[in-house]
């Protein structure tokens, strides 16, 4: 008997032996690693004799190793990934078509006996596939539902959830515990919330992926956030808002000191706008630093901090220890109480430049939600150098809209005339029955001097200051809602959706 070795509590990386192919040799439970700078051969303990048989045939003058069962799994699943991701960059590098949709249907006809295709990996492939989807339909997120008698996924695309496929229940729990493996997740826990994070390559592309775990009544259901490198970050002309509020952006980021926020609801594409700023600012000359919760964009140049409200880690701890680092810039991924709002005020005010998210309808109101959080107005008159309160539109499929009178109580809402013509959206093969492709940004911007100190001074509440801003001819939401209506870029249930009465 050979004496190998059993190694255990290691972190093996995959070896690629020069002249072995390992994805052939994994069939014969035999495995090459790198642990601790040493490569070995790794024998499967569950089948000893045939690994050696292989190891001895290749003629190789690698040490021998086991791994402890756990170990070892975890290897194997690391080769398969890697003998997915080498197949999938070869059909891209080929540039022949990825049959999705074939290859989902395929799965689910093949799947009646799952747990013993590990050979073939079925459900690397089919996890691999969703994600593979989800990059080419532009999707955000991910959801994968358990409900009573079967799962579901669905992709936010452009905003809106919309079903993608129906799953048998059992292949559901196991795509589950394939996401969790993936995410250094514990797979055995079943009763609480898990969150984790991982990266993942799909045909030659890097993508960072945010994970939630969550159990419900039926099963656990998983929500995957697909999250931006910093080269994805666009610049501020590519943010999408109309010339006149991007020539304004230029202006606000020439100011060295003061606060500038951004508002609106979640999804509305703040936090893109904001790092979008940072790019713009940051360099060696600069000291970025950003706390954020939790970090979606891994911005170069910025240190990010991830709010851990388990360790006591919150906005406004954060926030007063980025002051000790010596910061130019800093960003506050959200003022959500008094305490936050004071510190980033004072920071403002001591010659940091500053930029935050607040959520409100529209930019007038954040003056007030800051007042109401006890921060004093002359502090926010004397700081405060811009809000943004911004949206993001559909816009309605050009293959596929048609052109149609509005209806008579969509015009009398909107102020607009009986023959107004406007877009409908109908749904094609381009836009995946939708009607919408892409979005647009809207947004209206306060922008602070003299005149509008003074109208602050003088105003009690939230209405008077709009009053006033209207009178300066300040361009409202809803007024460029209704002018992308008029264009007929995108349609009447859109503006809706997205708040032209709020706004």
């Amino acid at each position: 008997m050979l004496n190998i070795p059993l190694l255990s509590d290691v972190t093996p990386l995959p070896l690629v032996p020069a002249g072995v192919d390992p994805f052939e040799t994994i069939r014969n439970g035999l495995l090459f690693a790198t642990i601790d700078s040493h490569d070995y051969a790794i024998l499967s303990s569950r089948d000893t004799a045939a690994a050696l048989s292989a190891y001895n045939t290749l003629g190789l003058e690698l040490p021998l190793a086991h791994l402890e069962d756990q170990t070892y799994e975890t290897l194997y699943l690391k080769f398969l990934e890697l003998k997915t991701d080498r197949e999938m960059a070869r059909n891209a590098s080929q540039e022949e078509p990825f049959e999705d949709e074939l290859s989902l249907i395929d799965f689910l006809k093949n799947s009646s006996d799952l747990l013993t295709s590990e050979e073939s990996a079925p459900i690397i492939k089919f996890v691999n596939t969703i994600f593979y989807q989800a990059l080419k339909r532009r999707a955000s997120d991910i959801h994968i539902e358990t409900h009573e008698k079967k799962g579901e996924v669905r992709f936010r695309i452009d905003g809106v959830l919309s079903k993608h496929i129906d799953l048998d229940k059992s292949i559901i729990n196991l795509v589950i515990s394939r996401i969790k493996v993936i995410s250094n997740l514990d797979i055995a826990e079943k009763r609480l919330p898990q969150d984790g994070r991982t990266q993942i390559k799909i045909a030659g592309k890097s993508l960072d992926v945010r994970v939630s775990v969550l159990p419900t009544y039926h099963g656990e259901r998983v929500v995957m956030r697909l999250l931006m490198h910093a080269a994805s970050i666009p610049g501020l002309e590519e943010l999408g808002f109309n010339t006149a509020t991007t020539a304004q952006f230029y202006e606000l980021l020439k100011f060295s000191h003061g606060i500038i926020l951004v508002t609106g609801p979640t999804g509305s594409g703040k936090t893109t706008t904001l790092h979008s700023f940072l790019q713009k600012l940051s360099g060696p000359e600069n000291n970025v630093m950003s706390i954020e919760d939790p970090v979606e964009y891994d911005a170069e140049h910025v240190s990010q901090i991830a709010v851990n409200s388990k360790v006591g880690l919150t906005f406004a701890e954060g926030l007063r220890s980025i002051l000790r680092q010596d910061p130019d810039i800093i960003l506050v991924g959200e003022i959500r109480d008094g305490e936050t709002a004071q510190i980033a005020i004072q920071a403002a005010m001591t010659g940091h430049l500053v930029f935050a998210t607040l959520h409100t309808n529209n930019a007038t109101s954040a003056i007030t939600r800051l007042i109401d959080m006890g921060v004093d107005k002359f502090m926010v008159t004397s700081t405060l150098l811009g809000v943004l309160a911004q949206r993001l539109v559909r816009k309605v499929c050009l293959e596929c809209r048609e052109l149609q009178l509005i209806d008579p109580s969509d015009a009398r809402d909107l102020e607009l005339p009986a023959d107004t013509l406007v877009a409908t959206s109908v749904g094609c093969p381009a836009c995946g029955g939708t009607g919408y492709h892409g979005r647009i940004a809207v947004g209206e911007l306060l922008m602070m001097d003299d005149s509008v100190q003074a109208l602050m001074k003088q105003c009690d509440n939230d209405v008077e200051l709009r009053s006033g801003m209207k009178e300066r001819g300040m361009p409202f939401l809803a007024d460029q809602l209704k002018e992308l209506l008029l264009l007929k870029e995108t349609t009447v249930d859109e503006i809706i959706r997205v708040g032209v009465k709020e706004a």
